[in-house]
């Protein structure tokens, strides 16, 4: 746990550190496959859900950073996950915005909600001095939220042996609002 870390609240949602308690919730939506259409991993049982929140808990603990739980304020419910993650992208370490929620929260503008949250912590709160988002082409859904946050071009990538667009946003192209040039 980050001791410094105070949860992200947005006008409908909250953005805590995921916990051991979240594993059976989390385990519903990660075990959905059309939540997990685009995910390099696919589908996660619940034992596999529980080790991401334990990767997830020691990130925290060792980066200040991770996945967090999203969770609607109106009902309490968690509605899946959204957060910063460290990755290796075209040998390069690289900080990355990571989001799944729940197909009951689809289409009511939650992930660009949270996505927004933890961007502006990325980069008001830890000062980073850029992001990325790793999308695939074909995740309209997701492409539509990185271009929402001001993520503009993109590069072509592998990742985890698959085609994918890795979007670049600067911090100072946050500060100005957004609209990312190419990477």
């Amino acid at each position: 746990m980050n001791p410094s870390f105070i949860p992200l609240h947005t006008n409908r949602l909250i953005l805590r550190e995921l916990t051991p308690d979240d594993t059976p919730a989390l385990a519903q939506i990660l075990g959905d496959a059309e939540v997990m259409r685009y995910s390099v991993g696919g589908a996660l049982s619940e034992r596999a859900t529980g080790e991401f929140i334990d990767w997830c808990r020691f990130s925290y603990s060792k980066r200040g950073f991770g996945p967090w739980a999203v969770v609607e304020k109106s009902t309490s419910t968690l509605a899946g996950f959204c957060g910063l993650n460290a990755e290796l992208v075209d040998e390069k370490d690289e900080i990355e915005i990571g989001y799944r929620l729940a197909t009951g929260f689809w289409g009511k503008g939650l992930g660009t909600e949270a996505a927004r949250s933890a961007v502006s912590y990325g980069f008001d709160q830890m000062r980073v001095s850029s992001l990325i988002a790793i999308v695939q082409p074909a995740n309209f859904a997701s492409v539509k939220v990185i271009q929402k946050l001001g993520f503009g071009g993109f590069v072509h990538s592998q990742y985890h042996r698959q085609g994918v667009r890795v979007y670049r946003m600067t911090a100072q192209q946050w500060a100005l609002g957004g609209s990312a040039e190419l990477a």
